[in-house]
């Protein structure tokens, strides 16, 4: 199982109250909000990577929380606030990942009490079997550029349904999205040519969706990259046959998230500086000062380095 994201007990005992103070505060927001002149859509993110989704295509007609925003910290390891509760309770439009990455919002809306909130599920709308027969869905949806378009098609129609009036600046800032999708996608049919058919040793699943895309093949031990996943350590077999890989040269690149640590990751590292084969770090979150687009450009970038190495 991969790990998940779980919502500490302590915020549902909180969860009543908050819901009573939503309460207090009128109708809501969607109903609120209606279109008219000058009022903002709010829009709560399970992360800062569809928020930042949603501040570009919503542009000033939006207010949006992320309620994982620090690149500091493990996503794996979030803490729901009293704060965030409330902004869940008071949202217009909720984006979540779904396939049990991000439970947590899916409790906290139930403690909201916010049944008009639309909500935008990221598996939901892939389009994926969420329940593969050959293994664990790969939740990290957001490096697969077409589950990306999916989202952000959703999400201005979401908006212009709320606010009408502003649809066409919607409409606009998406175009203006997508082609900035469709530039990534291109990238990486540019980088197919090379890499097509050359193994990769990654540390978590991350970011396997953009590699599938570039044509490389996974040679990872599933053993080593699920204990790394849920932050235990692998049996020693499984992690010498994965330094194992490196030192005979057999994945051309090593992936791994930089937010996760621990001595088995360290350990790889090493072996992958021992045999001189090159590393990319990717994280799960959005580094400081970036957008999307500007992140999966640099992501990309560093792979297209490392495999020209």
């Amino acid at each position: 199982m991969l790990t998940r994201l779980s919502l500490p007990s302590a915020v549902l005992v909180s969860a009543a109250l908050l819901a009573g103070l939503a309460g207090c505060a009128g109708a809501s927001a969607t109903a609120e909000t209606g279109g008219s002149p000058g009022a903002t859509i709010s829009v709560v993110a399970s992360t800062d990577v569809y928020g930042d989704i949603a501040a570009q295509i919503g542009g000033d007609r939006v207010s949006v929380t992320s309620l994982i925003d620090d690149p500091n910290k493990d996503p794996h390891e979030y803490q729901a606030s009293g704060q965030n509760q409330l902004a869940v309770s008071k949202a217009d439009i909720v984006i979540e990942n779904g396939a049990g990455y991000d439970d947590f919002i899916d409790s906290m809306r139930s403690s909201a009490k916010n049944p008009d909130v639309v909500v935008l599920n990221a598996a939901k709308l892939s389009g994926f079997d969420l329940e593969p027969a050959d293994g664990d869905f790969n939740e990290h949806l957001w490096y697969d550029f077409a589950t990306v378009q999916k989202v952000s098609t959703a999400l201005t129609d979401a908006l212009s349904r709320i606010d009408p009036s502003d649809a066409a600046t919607f409409a606009a800032n998406a175009a203006t999205f997508a082609s900035g999708l469709d530039g990534l996608t291109a990238t990486e049919s540019d980088l197919k040519v090379t890499a097509a058919g050359r193994g990769v040793l990654i540390t978590e699943p991350v970011p396997l969706y953009m590699l599938a895309a570039i044509g490389m093949v996974n040679r990872t031990p599933e053993a080593f990259s699920r204990a790394v996943e849920n932050d235990s350590d692998a049996p020693p077999d499984v992690l010498a046959a994965t330094t194992g890989l490196l030192a005979a040269h057999q994945v051309a690149i090593l992936v791994y998230n930089s937010q996760t640590s621990g001595a088995q990751t360290d350990a790889v590292l090493a072996a992958a500086a021992a045999a001189s084969i090159p590393v990319v770090p990717v994280t799960e979150t959005l580094p400081a000062g970036d957008t999307y687009l500007s992140w999966m450009t640099q992501n990309l970038a560093a792979l297209k380095v490392a495999l020209t190495t």
